[in-house]
């Protein structure tokens, strides 16, 4: 199914689209947890109501990520992104279903969910490994997210795929390995609501499960119905940035220059990326970063090659904005490859 090591550069930010059934799963969990005047509150923020999002199949990203970090904060709950993930049901997963009922194992669902980021939703890249008898899905916070928020992000990820694979194959599901690069705390509720061993304090989000899971068979009764799936959203503002920067790098334009070039001025293109959760430095980071791990994990060229390749007159110049970037060192990625 996947390559031993497998980069996925499926980081959603912004204005890009979000999968609405997200959004209305998380007000409901908001609804029950916090009462509805937090729902009132959260939907008035974010200028769509609960009624609205019923006739939704995709919101943006910044709308999610303000639902999920206003839960995060109000609750003062650790593990509240697992309780948030393991509420949705197969039956709130309204654009997907479409697909899952073409699946006959939770291998061809991984492998679509891995893939799909814009219809599955996600806010990271990821690095898929098979080790021994299981795969791994580490989590890359190329888009330099605020370590809390991107903790209950992968939280959250891991009680909506576990609590989803359950229900799809009716089976009791584990995963085998939690790494939290995060202080040690409490674990007890995470490690008996996944079944999996934690670990704190490791230097990267990661999961694990067993490839004899991924064998088990889609046993879920999907009804025999037409499934709306309406219009993707308009091209996102930051995906129009994002295309701009990647379309001459590792020539990258100064801000007053990229400004010009999308017919804006300096402030508003200022403003508008900071309304979205974004600048353009972090977004010019992303697309550095994301392209560096690529050349890294391709295995063709030395780190001096690849500093050169990129525009970096100095090598250790490149070595000290990868560090900056993602926390390691280039060498780290290497190790890993050549593993």
């Amino acid at each position: 199914m996947l390559k031993r090591v497998d980069y996925k550069t499926n980081l959603m930010v912004g204005d890009q689209t979000y999968p609405a059934f997200e959004l209305r799963n998380m007000l409901d969990f908001i609804a029950l947890q916090l009462g509805e005047t937090a729902q009132d509150k959260v939907c008035l923020h974010i200028g769509v109501g609960r009624k609205e999002l019923e006739h939704c199949r995709f919101v943006y990203v910044w709308q999610v990520e303000y639902v999920m970090e206003f839960l995060r904060l109000q609750s003062g709950d650790p593990d509240i992104g697992t309780k948030l993930g393991l509420s949705y049901k197969v039956s709130s997963l309204d654009v997907l279903l479409p697909h899952l009922s073409q699946f006959t194992t939770l291998q061809t669902c991984l492998h679509f969910v891995i893939n799909h980021p814009q219809l599955v939703g996600s806010f990271t890249d990821t690095l898929v490994r098979l080790e021994d008898d299981c795969i791994c899905i580490r989590w890359l916070n190329t888009g330099r997210i605020d370590r809390y928020q991107y903790g209950f992000q992968f939280l959250h990820s891991i009680g909506a795929l576990l609590g989803l694979a359950r229900e799809l194959t009716g089976e009791t599901i584990n995963l085998t390995q939690i790494n939290l690069a995060e202080p040690t705390r409490d674990g007890n509720f995470l490690a008996i609501a996944t079944g999996a061993q934690i670990q704190f304090e490791t230097e990267y989000y990661e999961w694990s499960i067993s490839l004899n899971c991924l064998t088990l068979l889609i046993n879920y009764p999907f009804l025999d119905a037409v499934y709306a799936t309406n219009e993707m959203l308009s091209i996102s503002f930051v995906d129009t940035v994002l295309s701009a920067i990647r379309s001459d790098f590792p020539h990258v334009l100064h801000l007053d220059k990229m400004a010009a070039h999308l017919h804006m001025s300096d402030r508003s293109f200022r403003r508008k990326l900071a309304q979205l959760g974004s600048s353009y430095q972090r977004l010019v980071d992303q697309v550095r970063c994301q392209k560096a791990i690529e050349y890294i994990l391709a295995n063709e060229l030395s780190v001096e090659a690849i500093a050169e390749t990129m525009g970096y007159a100095d090598v250790s110049h490149f070595r000290q904005c990868f560090k900056h970037w993602i926390g390691h060192p280039p060498g780290y990625f290497s190790r890993l490859n050549r593993h």
